[in-house]
């Protein structure tokens, strides 16, 4: 794992919030991550703040990686690994693009191209994450063992069958959306009732987290 280099094509909540729960949870040290955007001056402030390289497009990106999480939208997929379909031939391919499951991935990729589509959530931040991934997928035994070694101090990985891959995800993807909101509401409520906003939060976020 400490060989692992690891980058991001698309840098946004998602991706850094990834980034920060594997730099926190001692996984893999900051100077190993990589990661590329369209927004150059965000991708920078960004990055810096993490202690991670900052490349200038995907091409440099992956030629400097072992493992490429594919992070951007996903009507932007086809467009973005299309022209890096060789140089992908020999990495690891991870997909956190909502709806791309396995067989998208087949025909954009090269043949053989090791790839796993998952869905993973914004509290690996604090590393109490949870990454839904997708059964059936192309990585060898050794491949499989490395991703989850690389991320299991900071998230919970739940292989699921294909069908099940937009379920699962939306549970522990969108849950923490709603979580936030009942959270947010019980704190208003002690507010109202005369309790300082911050204790009103300890409160909440304590009951939650118990």
């Amino acid at each position: 794992m400490n060989e692992m280099k690891v980058g991001w094509i698309g840098f946004g909540n998602m991706a850094k919030a990834m980034a920060q729960g594997l730099i926190g949870s001692g996984s893999i040290a900051a100077d190993d991550l990589y990661a590329c955007a369209r927004d150059q001056q965000k991708l920078a402030a960004n990055t810096a703040a993490l202690g991670m390289h900052a490349c200038k497009d995907a091409q440099e990106l992956v030629s400097c990686c072992d493992l490429v999480i594919v992070a951007v939208k996903p009507y932007q997929v086809k467009d973005v690994l299309m022209p890096l379909r060789e140089a992908l031939q020999d990495k690891i391919v991870l997909s956190v693009a909502a709806g791309m499951p396995f067989d998208v991935y087949e025909e954009l990729l090269a043949p053989d191209t090791a790839h796993i589509s998952t869905i993973p959530n914004t509290p690996i931040a604090a590393q109490a994450g949870v990454i839904v991934c997708e059964a059936r997928h192309s990585l060898n035994a050794k491949q499989l063992t490395a991703v989850k070694a690389l991320f299991d101090r900071c998230a919970l990985l739940v292989f699921v069958d294909s069908e099940q891959l937009s379920v699962a995800g939306t549970i522990s993807g969108c849950g923490p959306a709603f979580a936030c909101m009942m959270v947010e509401a019980l704190a208003d409520a002690g507010v109202k009732h005369g309790l300082q906003r911050t204790q009103a939060y300890q409160l909440a976020a304590g009951m939650i987290k118990g």
